[in-house]
């Protein structure tokens, strides 16, 4: 493409991102535009791209904004920058690829009417890769606790929450794609169930006796969209952040009437 620079309703669609996002990068120092036109459109020009790609790819590996920014300050070589990145990268596609076969063996082993394996269900399986996000966000007691309660869990519970989580994405992503309102009976119950999804997991606001559950679950919302990571799990067919918009919508609505 023949082009010096990007406008920031272009960038939040080619990124998988929203222009709230990226107006947010710039409050916060993070990735401010390359220009301004003259209409008050933010645009980005190559330079600018790089660094929202380092940007994404340090979000995606479990960093905070603040850790982001760090990272960013001390390493001045982009192309070293990326070359790292890469390497994470490659580490996260064998994880995810340990992930499919563990999942594939244990689909094939409940269909054949084997035994499960419980040494090998969860290989690649990793829930501490946002510690250092959960911490920064809600406190080390909030990820001890969570962690505690990961831990001791069963196998069979382990499998069972997952598949909780599963089926929530799932439901989700039909009531989005459904075309109903967030307001509709349907997409409440939805929400009622993620609600209470949040409530049983130790050491989140909603889980915390006198925690501030609204604004936990309001915020998380938010989060789905702002957070490409998240938005993922309800991402819909139309693509975009249609599903995860939907799914902050729901929660809005249910916290402002139920918590």
């Amino acid at each position: 493409m023949d082009r010096r620079d990007w406008s920031i309703q272009e960038i939040a669609r080619l990124a998988g991102t929203t222009s709230r996002t990226l107006r947010h990068y710039d409050d916060i120092g993070l990735l401010a535009p390359s220009r301004i036109a003259h209409n008050g459109y933010r645009h980005y020009d190559e330079q600018a791209l790089v660094r929202l790609q380092r940007i994404l790819l340090l979000r995606e590996l479990g960093l905070g904004l603040l850790q982001v920014r760090g990272v960013l300050e001390q390493e001045r070589s982009e192309a070293s920058a990326l070359e790292t990145h890469l390497a994470l990268l490659r580490e996260e596609q064998n994880r995810l690829a340990r992930q499919i076969a563990s999942v594939e063996s244990t689909i094939n082993a409940l269909k054949g009417g084997e035994t499960l394996m419980a040494e090998n269900m969860f290989d690649g399986f990793d829930h501490t890769q946002y510690k250092d996000e959960v911490e920064e966000r809600w406190g080390k007691k909030a990820y001890a606790d969570s962690d505690r309660w990961w831990r001791g869990m069963t196998d069979v519970e382990r499998t069972a929450w997952q598949q909780r989580v599963s089926d929530l994405g799932r439901d989700w992503i039909a009531v989005a794609e459904s075309g109903i309102d967030p307001a509709s009976a349907a997409a409440q119950d939805v929400a009622r169930r993620h609600v209470e999804w949040l409530t049983d997991v130790p050491g989140t606001p909603a889980a915390a006796p006198g925690g501030d559950a609204k604004a936990y679950v309001i915020g998380l919302g938010e989060m789905y969209v702002a957070d490409p990571r998240f938005g993922a799990n309800y991402a819909t067919s139309s693509g975009g952040t249609h599903g995860a918009e939907f799914v902050r919508d729901a929660l809005r609505i249910y916290a402002e009437a139920n918590l």
